[in-house]
């Protein structure tokens, strides 16, 4: 069927109403919410979903509008639990272009098991998101009793769901330039301590040490000596913050850092690998900074300077433990935990997606644990 002229400024006036919506976001979940709604409105269809899928084929439910009853129950779960065709097809590579309609399983399973009113809905068209070769995700749209989407709606869709796709790309090389200039941020903030302040705090010591051979006073050698003390455990804390800062050898891999930073604080680390795989950078980055607190909390309060690190593949699951067997602690049975820097630990950990865990008993020295899942395949 031929377009009308009316439609075709129509189609025009939502691509660049569209187009203008997107290339203002830089906040992915509230640039997708806005367009979504948008694409509804012009089409007059009456439902839309997005999920973003990763790399590991982890899907989320990032964006929709007006889901029948059915699918909205007990917060969403039947859109946020579950697998579906059209995921399906986009995971194993046969969903390339926008689809005409697909049975959503998901509302098939409503209907069967009674679970709720679906407006008429049975299918919807869906139409991956990619820019390129790239792809992150999928757009669906849905009607009542509709049962055909017409080449010119498919061409419309197909449409926006690229310039979507061309915009996720664009606020995910913005973020990463964010990350970039964080990194270089921490960089020059490094440098900047050990060029000063570093340098400063070992003056100091050698100051205080030589200061000491010029007077006999047994009093005033005391005070040199616990000055020389504190110099040394000043520059010994700063070592360790410019390594916060500025993870030398983690380009060398996770293990490697946390080894080297082991023995920036004097401390003596045994260590078990098994199956290590591929981790995403936020990941590697979570480990790190927990690994580096961990070990700060053995050398501080756990009255000793030997611990444990251990890592491991079990069931897509990577565990990451480390443990000391010195004082040890009481550990609450509420939810809070005993200080800022496990609290820390535990945000950090959830925030990357994992399950933060730690254990101790007074004299019986303490143990923290990470799991977290992951999808790639193990390096043999």
């Amino acid at each position: 069927m031929m377009m009308s002229e009316e439609q075709r400024i129509q189609e025009l006036r939502a691509l660049k109403i569209i187009a203008e919506s997107l290339n203002q976001a830089n906040n992915l979940e509230t640039m997708l919410d806005g367009v979504l709604s948008e694409l509804l409105h012009v089409t007059g269809l009456q439902t839309g979903w997005i999920y973003l899928i990763d790399e590991n084929n982890n899907s989320t439910l990032v964006a929709d509008h007006r889901l029948p009853e059915a699918l909205i129950r007990e917060n969403k779960k039947p859109m946020c639990k579950g697998g579906c065709w059209c995921l399906d097809q986009y995971k194993d590579g046969r969903l390339k272009r926008a689809s005409n309609i697909i049975a959503c399983k998901r509302l098939e399973d409503a209907i069967k098991f009674q679970q709720g009113d679906t407006d008429n809905i049975t299918h919807h068209a869906t139409v991956p998101l990619r820019a390129g070769e790239e792809k992150f995700g999928l757009l669906n749209v849905a009607a009542p009793n509709k049962t055909h989407f017409s080449d010119t709606e498919l061409a419309l869709l197909e449409s926006v769901a690229f310039q979507i796709g061309t915009a996720i790309k664009r606020i995910k090389l913005a973020e990463n330039e964010q990350q970039l200039l964080v990194i270089a941020e921490r960089n020059r903030l490094a440098r900047d301590l050990h060029d000063s302040v570093n340098q400063l705090l070992f003056s100091l010591m050698l100051t205080a040490r030589g200061t000491k051979e010029l007077t006999e006073d047994a009093k005033i050698k005391e005070m040199l000596s616990y000055m020389q003390e504190l110099s040394q455990e000043a520059l010994s804390e700063m070592r360790a913050l410019i390594w916060q800062l500025r993870p030398q050898g983690l380009e060398n891999g996770l293990v490697s850092a946390l080894l080297n930073y082991g023995k920036v604080l004097g401390m003596e680390i045994d260590y078990e690998v098994k199956g290590i795989v591929d981790i995403p950078t936020h990941m590697e980055e979570c480990l790190w900074r927990v690994g580096q607190e961990a070990f700060n909390n053995c050398k501080k309060h756990a009255d000793t300077r030997k611990a444990f690190l251990r890592i491991k593949v079990e069931n897509k699951q990577l565990i990451f433990e480390i443990e000391d067997l010195g004082t040890g602690f009481c550990v609450s049975q509420s939810a809070s935990l005993p200080s800022l820097g496990l609290t820390s630990m535990k945000e950090r950990t959830e925030a990357a997606g994992g399950v933060f865990k730690v254990s101790s008993k007074l004299g019986q020295g303490t143990k923290v644990q990470i799991e977290m899942p992951v999808n790639k395949e193990e390096k043999r």
